[in-house]
């Protein structure tokens, strides 16, 4: 009689157990969250409501705010394409990967060296799907079926590189923007009425690949063409904004963010699912009405905060305080490390310059495991900030400034200014104006010395 109870009881535990397993995402039962990073293409740090944006309406931003941390100090360590989605991927400065600005048609691109976020997780059991803008090789071993994503589609570089751009159609006109899917040629030419939906068309590649992949480990990485001109959005958000075409990409993007969020939702994953929403420089100002917003200096390609500092969520219930606001300092080549910590997934052996700042970004700790961070304008090192985001340290060099109104797609002039050595206190002065090396003169041998240290170790000019 008891021999019969206990089986019955047994038989009963093993079908709860085999039921709960088949019933469990297997993202759960590895433990393994799944990461979703949305990037954006020449974004100003104040073009969402998150950030200060009043004259648009981002209600999924909104919503992921609060859902999430709205990180106030995040950065990028080259406020170019290339440079930025180089150093987002493999943890490391642009003084290593020797990946500096905005990579032409036929250029090199990222060496297969430096491990991608995507070749790490791919080795780690995620799938892995990339929609978007590549930008970082269009050789047959610089692509990204080749640098660690199952799942591909999108441009191999920047929208504007084709024969309609505004400054050098000659020049451009000799490559053919191509649109890629999984390895292969999909559209030998991009038209403009192609570059209306491609936004759409990442937002439906990564809404499929989550519904596709949603019982076991992914990550996926969105990095949208837009808003980086020209720009294009699709017939349904002609007009959305009330504010012309570029609040119109906004309203687009921001919507295309909300489907992701519910796709997540939809297919009960959200839960184990760290999303990071950010751009890879800020506004490409010359632009004029065809360009973002940021409240710093100057904008994008220049290693002033315009340029740097981006907006920044990231959104992993349970971890993160919901609705919270953070102004701990990071950079983007962080994210691969503290990441890939709460994953508990590998890292690869080469060094890498990103540390683990999860304690920091959780408020654990308010000390930087950095004791600076490093920016740079193609391979000159051009600034330089303390870890704990106080200080900043300009070198000597030239930048582009105040440029001449652009409008509709017509970029103005930039004009061209020198700026000295130059320590600015960050926390007491954000928009850069005031000089204070001779008020803090062992700040600044510090900061000096963290340089010269810097610029000989990558070998920067």
């Amino acid at each position: 009689m008891h021999y019969t109870k206990f089986f019955i009881l047994l038989t009963v535990l093993l079908c709860l157990s085999f039921l709960m397993g088949c019933g469990t995402p297997e993202s759960l039962k590895n433990n393994k969250p799944n990461v979703v990073i949305i990037f954006l293409d020449d974004s100003g740090w104040s073009d969402f409501e998150p950030f200060g944006q009043k004259r648009i309406k981002t209600p999924n931003v909104n919503r992921l705010a609060q859902e999430g941390v709205v990180y106030r100090n995040f950065y990028v360590p080259q406020a170019i394409c290339s440079a930025s989605r180089a150093a987002l991927l493999t943890g490391c400065y642009p003084g290593r990967t020797k990946v500096f600005n905005a990579h032409a048609p036929k250029e090199r691109g990222l060496s297969p060296d430096f491990p991608t976020m995507a070749e790490i997780y791919n080795a780690d059991g995620y799938k892995t799907g990339i929609f978007g803008k590549w930008h970082l090789g269009d050789q047959e071993d610089t692509r990204p079926h080749q640098r660690g994503f199952d799942v591909s589609s999108g441009l191999m570089y920047s929208n504007d590189m084709w024969k309609h751009h505004p400054e050098n159609p000659e020049f451009w006109g000799k490559f053919p923007l191509q649109y890629w899917k999984n390895g292969q040629v999909e559209i030998e030419a991009v038209s403009k009425a192609d570059q209306r939906n491609l936004t759409k068309w990442a937002t439906d590649d990564a809404v499929n690949f989550i519904n596709d992949h949603a019982s076991r480990p992914f990550f996926l990485y969105v990095p949208y063409s837009m808003p980086h001109v020209p720009l294009f959005g699709s017939e349904a958000f002609e007009g959305k904004s009330g504010v012309g075409l570029y609040g119109d990409v906004i309203v687009e993007l921001d919507a295309s963010i909300g489907r992701i969020m519910d796709a997540l939702s939809a297919a009960g994953i959200d839960e184990e699912t760290l999303v990071v929403f950010t751009s890879d420089n800020g506004p490409w100002i010359s632009y004029g009405n065809h360009a973002g917003t940021t409240p710093y200096r100057e904008a994008k390609g220049t290693s002033f905060d315009g340029g740097t500092k981006v907006a920044c969520i990231i959104k992993y219930p349970n971890k993160l305080a919901p609705g919270s606001v953070s102004d701990q300092v990071f950079l983007s080549i962080d994210l691969l490390p503290t990441i890939a910590h709460l994953t508990e997934t590998p890292l690869p052996k080469l060094p890498i310059d990103g540390k683990n700042i999860w304690d920091l970004m959780t408020g654990v700790t308010q000390i930087s495991p950095h004791d600076y961070y490093a920016f740079t304008t193609g391979p000159t090192l051009e600034s330089m900030m303390s870890g704990s985001g106080r200080w900043k340290l300009h070198l000597p060099h030239n930048y582009r400034t105040r440029p001449s109104p652009g409008s509709d797609g017509i970029p103005g002039k930039y004009e061209q200014a020198t700026i000295d050595l130059t320590l600015y206190d960050l926390v007491n002065d954000p928009m850069e104006t005031q000089d204070v090396k001779e008020d803090h003169p062992e700040v600044f041998k510090k900061m000096l010395g963290y340089a010269q240290k810097h610029k000989a170790f990558f070998e920067l000019e």
